[in-house]
């Protein structure tokens, strides 16, 4: 892709109205300096002195630090967070970046915010180091009301938005947005909105989505497709052209150190390589921008190729980012993708 063509797509996004469904959680990070070290008196245990707090959306969230990011002009979360400290914390954030609308976005006393709350060691002259995660979730059922509430606010962006992306962060089935019910809705919604680009990706499972475009890895499409993960890129590329074809619908697996591949339905495959590393790495939230930028470029008119190149350029910046859950601009896509080439084509 060349410099003019990627600043085409990439000018596109600020005309972009992108709505964002899934579980949307605090990223709470603990800064702790291991030289303030103490030692309780009562207990005799370390006690662990934290020098910082800050705090940021995660899960979806992540997807939406993403778009933000690229400069997508209107942005709709829809989710659900607890009425609870936490609650206020992720819908003080998600209100402070720009162009995200919280309209749509349900604060409810039956559900408790979903957290990630990370301790991270950070030392001079040393990258920050993430100790044993404390995460608080949901783990009954998601009421029949708050799921009324989220189907409704999918209905409403009917001609609104020029994208949907969903993402499904649970670990328990019906326990957080994307519920059976939510998901039903979702299939209603993209068969009476056929040229709508849905893309979806699913920590927990696919299996049972309705027809939409699917983001996932090489083990979770083996498991799409009954058996176990492909092993070449070669037999990859089949499988995901398979499920494509299967689907009516395009496909993209990521294949970590071996980059990314789509499908399409009609026999369109592409298979990038990941960009070389640069120096220490941390992997947390390199999918999330693949799904963000797929569905930013996609949206804006980028090819199945084009959109993948972006894609695979954030996803590169973003595993350079250490002791956060990363994104990246599109002047980062831009800076990334020219030394990668070495000027020649960005």
């Amino acid at each position: 892709m060349d410099l003019q063509r990627l600043h085409e797509i990439t000018n596109r996004y600020s005309g972009l109205s992108i709505a964002l469904l899934g579980d949307f959680c605090l990223d709470r990070y603990l800064e702790i300096d291991p030289a303030r070290q103490e030692t309780s008196l009562e207990t005799g245990l370390s006690v662990h002195n934290v020098v910082r707090v800050r705090a940021q959306p995660g899960a979806a969230g992540t997807v939406l630090n993403n778009l933000v990011a690229l400069g997508v002009g209107r942005i709709i979360p829809l989710g659900f967070a607890g009425d609870d400290g936490e609650g206020f914390e992720l819908g003080r954030a998600l209100r402070a970046m720009p162009g995200v609308r919280c309209e749509s976005f349900l604060q409810t006393p039956l559900r408790r915010t979903f957290t990630y709350c990370k301790p991270l060691l950070v030392e001079a002259g040393q990258p920050p180091r993430e100790l044993n995660r404390l995460d608080s979730k949901n783990w009954t059922p998601t009421p029949a009301e708050v799921e009324d509430q989220v189907i409704a606010a999918i209905q409403r962006q009917a001609g609104h938005i020029d994208a949907l992306a969903i993402m499904d962060q649970v670990d328990l089935a019906d326990t957080g947005v994307l519920t059976r019910r939510v998901l039903h809705a979702v299939g209603e919604f993209a068969a009476r909105h056929p040229g709508l680009r849905i893309l979806a990706d699913s920590r927990r499972s696919l299996r049972g989505y309705p027809p939409v475009s699917l983001k996932m890895n090489r083990a979770e499409l083996g498991m799409l497709l009954g058996g176990p993960p492909p092993a070449a890129a070669a037999q990859t590329q089949r499988a995901a052209l398979e499920l494509a074809r299967r689907n009516g619908r395009d496909v993209f697996v990521t294949l970590a150190e071996e980059g990314l591949l789509a499908a399409s339905p009609k026999g369109e495959t592409v298979h990038l390589a990941a960009l070389p590393i640069r120096g220490p790495i941390d992997i947390v939230g390199a999918g999330d921008a693949v799904t963000a930028n797929l569905t930013a470029a996609l949206a804006a008119g980028a090819t199945l190729c084009e959109a993948l190149e972006l894609a695979n350029a954030a996803a590169s910046v973003v595993i350079h980012q250490l002791g956060t859950t990363g994104a990246a601009s599109a002047g980062q896509i831009a800076e990334m993708m020219a030394d990668a080439t070495g000027g020649a084509n960005v």
